[in-house]
């Protein structure tokens, strides 16, 4: 690393509900944490893509307070350090940077920013991460250096930059942004040397800072009390729900890219997706001689140019062609290829009809681990649940059911009411209704237990918390 030219801090963004990628893809757990490549996330694959310590300072992750737990899960599986500042409401991206900038300014002063998503997908992280060595002295110069994908080919899904004079090494100034072209405009496009654009910025805070100021200096020192009064949920700061709620909501694009006059861009074949729709996740996808890509247990007849997937079950398909099937634990969706990018339309018809499959999975995570119902009827539920070492649930009670766990896998320790013992594989023990209880994993591999509830009412706000670690009301 040349002595004049700091480290760049990553700032990840992990907001969106990505639901074109449903039923994979739920706003419990969107598309940006769901296991799309050999079991790893979008978001681990982009932390795996920052080790580099010739570049890269300590990331920070700008985040939905919901999902803090679940992220400091996927770090530790794959033993990645962040700093996270969590979001107590959405304000869309451009507020999220103005605090990733500011939070970046004040504990790593002279350091550069590298925004990402957390949502997309990178083939040929060697050539991205060469594009920001090469960026970091237009940006420390005062550029916003935004990151050009060489098309692929002529896609209308994307929004353009025409690239203009150089200003240092590879990288250009920006002449235009435009939007999302109609299939003649792109291919006009591609013939003059226009990017795709990736959404993807390297800069330093302040200067970022100060052109954001420039057209909503309101919203920048809102946003700058949120990060000053924000409160420490278990070590992370959250930052204050009035100031940062005060903050216009709007994307970085319209706050600042389409009005600074800094605007760079770096041109790069980087292997780059949003991942935005089935269709999409299928074309980076290995393929078969039928041009299908496949995902869990999936056998295919006379089948082609189709993505199967499947997270817990056989699926067979006969017959058929540019067809997107994917199967979950409680949903299925079939779906005409071509048709891909409008699958929001099916989680919209499941929101109005009240179908809880629209937001939430079968297998619902929280901070000590996760459950998933096995079988639900009038007045009696079956979960099975997972304690992860460590985690331990809240110390509750329950109005209107009572509860009998099955030990098949770890040592569990169990309150109930006074009484505390440690369970092993294969037995048991019986919650009566109104008692004061709890369940932990005090050993080093998962507990699993089978609960079956019984009751006048098996509803999850039928839990009374007298203490819990992870400070939930």
């Amino acid at each position: 690393m040349t002595a004049s030219l700091p480290l760049v801090r990553p700032i990840i963004m992990c907001g969106g509900s990505g639901t074109r990628l449903w039923p994979l893809s739920r706003e419990a757990v969107p598309k940006q944490f769901a296991p799309l490549f050999d079991g790893r996330s979008t978001f681990q694959e982009t932390m795996l893509r920052l080790k580099d310590p010739a570049i890269f300072g300590r990331p920070i992750i700008i985040a939905n307070q919901g999902h803090r737990f679940l992220i400091e899960r996927q770090m530790a599986e794959i033993g990645a350090e962040a700093d996270l500042v969590l979001e107590p409401v959405a304000r869309d991206s451009g507020p999220a940077i103005v605090a990733g900038s500011l939070f970046c300014e004040k504990s790593s002063p002279g350091q550069l920013a590298l925004v990402l998503a957390a949502d997309h997908l990178v083939l040929r992280p060697e050539a991205f991460r060469g594009a920001v060595a090469e960026g970091r002295e237009a940006a420390l110069a005062g550029s916003i250096v935004t990151f050009g994908v060489i098309p692929a080919g002529p896609a209308t899904g994307y929004g353009y930059i025409e690239p203009g004079e150089p200003v240092s090494g590879a990288v250009k100034s920006v002449k235009r942004f435009v939007e999302k072209p109609d299939l003649p405009t792109a291919i006009r496009y591609i013939e003059q040397g226009f990017l795709w654009n990736s959404g993807n910025f390297l800069f330093a805070p302040a200067t970022v800072i100060a052109e954001y100021e420039t057209s909503d200096a309101a919203s920048v020192a809102t946003i700058r009390k949120a990060l000053a009064e924000a409160r420490q949920d278990l070590g992370m700061p959250v930052l204050d729900p009035e100031a940062f709620g005060a903050a216009r909501k709007i994307s970085f694009d319209y706050a600042v890219m389409e009005k600074t006059h800094r605007a760079a861009v770096i041109g790069g074949d980087f292997g780059w997706s949003d991942i935005g729709s089935w269709d999409a996740l299928w074309d980076v996808s290995t393929r078969d001689a039928g041009n299908n890509a496949t995902s869990g247990e999936a056998v295919l007849v006379d089948t082609r140019n189709s993505y199967v997937s499947s997270e817990n079950q056989l699926v067979a398909t006969l017959g058929v062609d540019n067809l997107v099937v994917v199967a979950t634990r409680d949903a299925v969706l079939v779906a005409d290829k071509s048709r891909a990018g409008e699958v929001k339309q099916v989680v919209d018809t499941l929101r109005q009809q009240g179908k809880p499959q629209a937001n939430n999975h079968a297998r619902m995570y929280r901070p000590w681990g996760w459950y998933q119902t096995l079988e639900l009827q009038g007045r009696f539920q079956v979960k099975r649940i997972v304690v992860y070492p460590g985690g331990k649930l809240s110390l509750q009670k329950h109005f209107h059911r009572a509860e009998h766990w099955v030990v098949v896998r770890g040592t569990a320790r169990v309150t109930v009411d006074n009484d505390l013992k440690e369970l092993t594989e294969n037995q048991s023990v019986y919650i009566p209704l109104g008692a004061v209880h709890r369940l932990e994993n005090p050993g080093k591999i998962d507990v699993e237990i089978i609960e079956v509830q019984t009751g006048s009412y098996l509803g999850e706000d039928d839990i009374i918390r007298l203490e819990d670690v992870y400070q939930r009301s």
